[in-house]
Order: C-alpha cells, then sequence, then structure tokens
C-alpha cells in the first residue's frame, strides 16, 4: 500500500491518487499535504505572492447563473457601472502602490457600447501606468465573461494580457443545472479556446463544494485544467448568494468547505506545478486568515479590492464577502500580513507572470 510521504512525493498522480489527496482527513496528514504544496510552490513559482488590484466595473449583467449574487433576475441589487475616470484611477492606484497588475471584472455584456468602453479603459490604464517602476505599465487582467474571439483580440491590441473565465464545473452535467439552457458547457469550452489563440495568458477555475459535487468531480475539474493547459486558475468555496435561485440547496459546512477548498489548492499545486494560484477573497469569508492558508496551501496570488466602496456591498457575488467597508490602503496592509503569515513575500511592481505560460509558449514555438 502506498504511503502518504510517499505519494506526496511522486511527480504525476492517478485519479485515484488525487481523490486520496482531496479527501484527507487527519490534521497530521493535512499539513503533510500542505507542507509539500507550499514546497513545491517555492520550487516551481518562486516565494513571492503576486497581487492584482481587483476593480469591479460595474454589475449590471445579461445572463441569469442560478448560483450567483449579481445574476439578471436577482431585483433585489442597485445596478450600477463605474466611470472610465473611476477604473482608471483605481487601476492607476494599483500602479502607484506597486502592485504591478490590476483585474477588470464586471457582469458579463456582450453589446458594442460595453466593449469599446472596456477597449478604452484598457488602452488608458496601459498608457497611463507606464513608470520607471513598470516601464510596460501595469500587467491587466480582464475577467468579462464569453466574448467573441474578435472581442478578445480588441481588448487584447488595447493593452490586455491576461483573462479569466471560469468553467465553474467541468462536470456537464454539473455546469447545466446551475446554468440556464441558455448558457451551454461547449460554448465555454470554445471561449477558452479563443482566448489561448487570442495570445492571452488563460485562467479558469471552479466552484468547490457545489451541491451534489464529488471528490472525483473535483480531480477532474484538475484534470481539465491540465487539458487546456491552463495557465492560471482562479477557484474558490460555492457560498449561498442573496438573490440566486440554489438557496433552497444550501451549501456545506464552513469549516469542511475551508477544508476541502485548501485541499484543492494544495493538490492543484501538486498536480500543475508551475500554474498561477489565485488565493480567493472567498476565503476570508470563512476564516479570518482564509486567505493566508490558502498561501500556505500553495496559492501564489491575491486580489485586493479597489472597487470604490460606494458600489462596492452591490457587488457581491456570495454572502459574507469581506472587506466592503475597508479602504484600499487598509486592505493592502491586512494582505501584507496575510502574505507574511502564509511565510511569503510581496512581489511589488511585478507582472507576475505564470511561468507556465512561458513555458507552454517557448515549447509551441519550437515544435
Amino acid at each position: 500500500m502506498t504511503t502518504l510521504s510517499s505519494l506526496l512525493a511522486q511527480t504525476s498522480f492517478s485519479d485515484a491518487d488525487i481523490v486520496t489527496l482531496l479527501g484527507l482527513k487527519d490534521p497530521d496528514d493535512i499539513a503533510a499535504l500542505r507542507e509539500a504544496a507550499y514546497s513545491l510552490t517555492t520550487v516551481e513559482v518562486g516565494d513571492t505572492v503576486h497581487y492584482r488590484g481587483l476593480v469591479e466595473v460595474s454589475n449590471i449583467c445579461a445572463l441569469d447563473c442560478h448560483y450567483c449574487g449579481i445574476r439578471r433576475g436577482n431585483r433585489d441589487i442597485e445596478r450600477y457601472c463605474l466611470t472610465k475616470d473611476d477604473v482608471v484611477d483605481a487601476a492607476l492606484w494599483s500602479a502607484e502602490s506597486g502592485y504591478g497588475s490590476c483585474v477588470l471584472q464586471a457582469g458579463e455584456r456582450r453589446d458594442e457600447g460595453f466593449i469599446a468602453f472596456i477597449e478604452s479603459c484598457v488602452a488608458e490604464i496601459k498608457e497611463r501606468s507606464v513608470s520607471q517602476q513598470l516601464p510596460h505599465g501595469l500587467g491587466i487582467t480582464l475577467s468579462l465573461g464569453e466574448q467573441t474571439l474578435e472581442t478578445y483580440r480588441r481588448w487584447k491590441a488595447a493593452g490586455a494580457h491576461r483573462y479569466l473565465l471560469r468553467i465553474e464545473s467541468s462536470n456537464p452535467e454539473t455546469f447545466g443545472r446551475i446554468h440556464p439552457p441558455t448558457q451551454r458547457f461547449e460554448t465555454r469550452v470554445a471561449a477558452l479556446a479563443d482566448l489561448g489563440q487570442a495570445g492571452y495568458q488563460v485562467g479558469t477555475g471552479v466552484m468547490i463544494g457545489l451541491p451534489g459535487q464529488t471528490l472525483a468531480d473535483l480531480a477532474a475539474d484538475i484534470r481539465f485544467y491540465a487539458s487546456c493547459d491552463i495557465d492560471m486558475i482562479g477557484m474558490g468555496p460555492y457560498i449561498v448568494a442573496s438573490g440566486n435561485s440554489m438557496l433552497d440547496v444550501g451549501m456545506m459546512d464552513p469549516q469542511a468547505l475551508l477544508g476541502l477548498s485548501l485541499r484543492m489548492i494544495a493538490v492543484t499545486r501538486l498536480v500543475l506545478h508551475d500554474v498561477n494560484i489565485a488565493s480567493t477573497t472567498a476565503l476570508e469569508a470563512l476564516a479570518t486568515d482564509g486567505r493566508a492558508q490558502g498561501i500556505a496551501f500553495g496559492a501564489n496570488v491575491a486580489m485586493p479590492n479597489l472597487t470604490p466602496r460606494e458600489v462596492r456591498q452591490n457587488y457581491q457575488l456570495y454572502q459574507g464577502k469581506p472587506g466592503l467597508d475597508q479602504a484600499p490602503a487598509q486592505q493592502q496592509s491586512g494582505l501584507e500580513r496575510s502574505v507574511e503569515a502564509g511565510g511569503r513575500r510581496v512581489g511589488w511592481n511585478s507582472w507576475g507572470d505564470p511561468r507556465h505560460f512561458g513555458r507552454r509558449t517557448a515549447a509551441n514555438s519550437s515544435g
């Protein structure tokens, strides 16, 4: 029988191995998993955590995903869209504070007005963030849902170079349960392929702890990341949201959900090695030190929220979102303490691109 120590020393894993690691319960075994993932993170991506200043541009969404707090059918929130000045100013604060990168996130829209607005914001952020510390300006990640290949190319030409499009579940049946019939699993997968074709560093991720989800499903999610040659992982716990249409099915016990989410980070690191993995804000909805724990289990990216405080409460994808009233400077000091508590240091004034992307593109060009 394979011992845990020998299993953790492997460089490749079977599906059964992944399920075993995801299902660990003994505290000593979980500590061993954490230490293995932490050590591999240091070897594969270094000892720094990179910041992505998050700007939640708009909570207006054309879609009606069952799990989401800003879904179109939620009539109980005030809708907003930041001005271009608001978006650019928040991003420039990110640059001036040494973050190196920003993320523009919003509800999904495909109208030309919105597409052109994002294009203009990206171009101005890129131009105005050039400095001695950032000679190529801010690194810019977009998380704006499914778009056409043409739109992806427009935003890339304007200056964005990373894109996060979460799959939410790689099980088509589960995907179908948490989305309306108009949203198709095959379309989401095709959009990820389009992002790669457009030249982005491609990110995706899943919700952990979805009703009916199994450890085998989570193992398949990790396999999905590998099969799509994903560069960045942004995944987090499934936490119910006010206004979603899944309230009747509930959610996992918070402590159990936190533990599963941390194991998922660690196992993803062990299997995929050199990708960037975010320690998401949602972890702090489950524990005050949730992001620090995520870093200790193998994450190397964090996303402080720079959305103006007067609208931030209207962008709650899940209940209990932390930091709604914190000023950016307060978040910065608290997050730095989390990074240090996780045993890492901040990668100031750096894009922090995933090493996987560099290796993937080098392999493609040489082939």
